[in-house]
């Protein structure tokens, strides 16, 4: 029957605390980020980016090998994070230790996104043609989504459209209803003249979103004179439509800021010694 060593086993829980707390928001007492997770969001920001100017095929025409090793780099880090935040996840005892623990961690939505970003980078190393490899390529700007568990204010964004759903759905009907009736008004003043256009309510449709969201691309414009006071009176209403759940989504996120304003400072005034 093998022996533990109990100092090895305490200098390996040790180990396995201390990186925890450092990767783990959650656990970082202090304000701010931890170093590691700084870097980590550096590395984040920085494979976005390579992401990106990869797209440019006169960049990358003359560097393939060098945008390939950067992959493999980028996939071997995230693949160690991924590895130290299931390792580290037992020390958390909202999953309880051992393998159990780790399990629930794994099924959890930061997990989760971090093996899709995972996945989405070492498919692309594999080899692929044509726009299937693009597909993948631009898949790995998932990786953004990485950045929410450090965000706070993306948690008070959730917070604050959760708090005020029923408001904005009452805007999403509304908008709705004019959408149909600006629609059909326009498919009956000029669908005759303008059949490409306005010839069927679903075609007035794409008017009647370019013009209620105060957008106006112009391919389609009503000629009547009848057909234009209606045009007006629908850019006039999307005015309104438009600001509506700006205002809404403008105070909910008001007071969803004022509240983690309010809890950090509670949170400094509890730390503070007595």
């Amino acid at each position: 029957m093998a022996l533990i060593d109990p100092e090895a086993a305490g200098v390996t829980s040790s180990w396995r605390r201390r990186l925890y707390v450092n990767l783990h928001t959650g656990a970082w007492t202090r304000p701010g980020l931890s170093p590691l997770n700084k870097l980590i969001a550096f590395i984040i920001f920085l494979a976005v980016a390579v992401a990106i100017l990869q797209s440019e095929p006169t960049l990358q025409q003359g560097h393939e090998e060098l945008f390939r090793w950067t992959e493999i780099v980028f996939a071997l880090i995230f693949l160690a994070e991924y590895a130290a935040r299931v390792w580290t996840a037992s020390e958390n005892p909202g999953y309880g230790p051992g393998i159990r623990g780790r399990l629930r961690y794994m099924v959890t939505i930061p997990a989760l996104i971090d093996l899709l970003v995972l996945v989405s980078l070492f498919i692309t190393l594999v080899g692929s043609q044509g726009s299937m490899l693009r597909l993948l390529r631009l898949a790995r700007l998932v990786v953004l989504a990485k950045l929410g568990r450090y965000s706070t204010a993306l948690v008070a964004i959730m917070g604050a459209v959760r708090s005020r759903r029923y408001e904005l759905l009452m805007s999403l009907a509304i908008a709705c209803m004019l959408l149909l009736i600006s629609s059909t008004l326009l498919f009956m003043v000029e669908g005759a003249g303008q059949p490409e256009a306005f010839g069927s309510i679903p075609r007035a449709m794409w008017w009647s979103v370019a013009t209620l969201t105060t957008v106006g691309y112009g391919d389609a414009v009503p000629l009547t004179l009848l057909g234009k006071m209606l045009a007006g009176l629908t850019a006039i209403t999307g005015i309104g439509l438009i600001a509506m759940p700006t205002g809404i989504l403008a105070s909910a996120f008001s007071d969803a800021l004022q509240k983690q304003r309010e809890a950090n400072q509670k949170k400094i005034i509890d730390d503070e010694p007595s």
